[in-house]
């Protein structure tokens, strides 16, 4: 029996409720002469009483999509990341305003000049004590685990990122602080996606499905245009124009960078890993690596051989805990040494370094 389009679409649609053994494409010969039949090739709606196999696969798919959507309910319930900050606007008012003047960073003289081998830490205090935290602990809400790592491991930098749908119609804009460069060479950079209530992140999807993204800097002077884009808008709606920032074409992949940023890099996935299945109603957690393909940079930002980025032009943002964000205006030298050089100069160091040939 030779089908067309159009009935061999209705046979596919069927061959999702019927039972795995059964070869849907010998279906019409098996059925031929019946109703069924008739009513598949003219594409016509079907009856479930026709096929109870079909009844009861559409009933469990049925009810199985109810406990997903009833179990991302309850996940939302208590995924409690975003602050709401309901008094976020009174706070504001108190404050001193941000200063744009653009002061030049100061460089100071390190923590302790006098600081020698052995010395330690300097505000070092015997008495202090620390709390073991169990992660896994039955009573341990997911929740303080999150805030607990967000305020202690910091300052993180943003890996502001541009990704494009397979289909191409859909452009995202989403900014990441688990993300960092992890190698130079080859340029290599690994993004995290945290578990979340319902389907994972469009960023995360789209590197899955396409493997190419655009890594964005993030600067002081675009950091509200960059949370914008955080917002959780309807399906199809753009980051690009929420945030009103320039789109501007890639070489080598092909989501856009943005124009605003001091540096932008280009990547491809190398790999991608799921950090084990997501709780019920929760998406699966992941990490994707990520080289680079190609570098912008800023030209009034750099020196003649790209080598180097000028803090007062990039003037980073970084994530801190909760809600707050850190810049930088200060910083510090501290040189790294070399034993061979150190150890003449240091009597710990040669002592440490005899007892170790003695042993």
């Amino acid at each position: 029996m030779l089908l067309g389009p159009t009935s061999a679409r209705c046979l596919a649609l069927l061959s999702r409720f019927v039972a795995p053994r059964v070869d849907i494409m010998q279906l019409p010969r098996m059925i031929r002469g019946s109703r069924l039949t008739r009513d598949i090739l003219q594409c016509r709606p079907l009856p479930l009483t026709v096929c109870p196999t079909a009844a009861s696969a559409i009933r469990r798919s049925s009810s199985a999509a109810a406990l997903a959507a009833d179990q991302v309910k309850q996940a939302e319930a208590t995924y409690k990341i975003v602050d709401r900050a309901a008094d976020f606007a009174e706070k504001q008012a108190r404050r001193p305003d941000f200063d744009h003047s653009g002061t030049p960073i100061e460089v100071t003289k390190q923590p302790n000049p006098n600081w020698q081998y052995g010395g330690g830490a300097r505000d070092y205090d015997a008495s202090w004590k620390h709390r073991e935290v169990d992660p896994y602990a039955p009573n341990r809400p997911m929740i303080s685990n999150y805030k607990l790592l967000v305020s202690g491991i910091a300052p993180r930098p943003i890996g502001f990122i541009s990704t494009v749908s397979a289909d191409g119609r859909t452009k995202n804009l989403a900014p990441f602080s688990y993300f960092q460069v992890v190698d130079h060479d080859p340029p290599t950079f690994v993004v995290g996606f945290s578990s979340r209530p319902g389907r994972e992140k469009d960023t995360y999807r789209n590197l899955q499905d396409t493997g190419e993204c655009v890594i964005n800097t993030v600067s002081e002077s675009m950091m509200e245009a960059v949370n914008a884009t955080s917002l959780d808008p309807p399906h199809g709606v753009s980051e690009w124009a929420i945030s009103g920032l320039h789109e501007v074409p890639a070489t080598t992949v092909r989501p856009g960078r943005v124009h605003e940023s001091v540096l932008s890099v280009e990547g491809k996935v190398v790999d991608a890993k799921e950090l084990g299945r997501g709780k019920p109603g929760m998406s699966a957690a992941g990490v994707v690596l990520i080289q680079a393909t190609r570098f912008w940079v800023r030209e009034d930002a750099t020196n003649d051989e790209a080598s180097h980025i000028a803090l007062d032009k990039l003037r980073p943002v970084a994530q801190l805990g909760g809600m707050s964000y850190g810049r930088i205006t200060s910083t510090f030298e501290l040189p790294r040494k070399r034993w061979a050089d150190e150890k003449a100069s240091s009597a710990l160091l040669s002592s440490l370094e005899s007892d170790k040939s003695e042993t």
